[in-house]
């Protein structure tokens, strides 16, 4: 089955992630790609916290993922996914890994960034990226919290090409 779920957040795992996102997905393994977390021990360490209940987490680096998902480690499991970036999920996509959609959470702000809720930016060099992921099939939304209303990527990138 593999991945089941996929989250751009620039806190990762956190609150939100472990008690709505990671479960109500039904997935049984919260991934987090992150070279930075997977490379320090210390913030791995306080990134396992948060683990969601019941749930297997891994901490990983791009690289990892890519060989892990190309060598078919997680076939037999629900893998939620949260990255900071897009490029990430780009990777996987390119690898021939399926994603059914991908929700844009929170993330930082950026100068000359693209907004597209109070919560979630894209910077104009990742619209380019954001594209091919539409491209790939990949439906991208943003949304905070599951209750939220979500807002549909595509329709943003088209009015903001259009000059709106």
């Amino acid at each position: 089955m593999a991945i089941i779920g996929a989250r751009i957040d620039n806190r990762l795992l956190h609150g939100i992630v472990a008690t709505s996102w990671a479960p109500d997905s039904g997935a049984t393994r919260v991934m987090v790609i992150d070279d930075d977390v997977a490379n320090d021990p210390q913030k791995k360490q306080a990134m396992r916290l948060g683990r969601p209940s019941g749930m297997a987490v891994s901490i990983i680096t791009k690289k990892t993922a890519l060989e892990n998902f190309s060598n078919h480690k997680y076939d037999r499991q629900k893998v939620f996914i949260i990255s900071q970036t897009p490029e990430v999920f780009l990777d996987l996509l390119e690898q021939g890994e399926k994603i059914d959609k991908l929700v844009l959470g929170g993330t930082l702000t950026f100068d000359n960034a693209i907004k597209v809720t109070k919560r979630a930016y894209i910077k104009p060099e990742q619209v380019e990226i954001y594209q091919a992921i539409l491209n790939k099939g990949c439906k991208i939304v943003s949304q905070y919290v599951p209750q939220d209303d979500s807002v549909d990527l595509a329709k943003v990138l088209k009015s903001k090409k259009a000059g709106a």
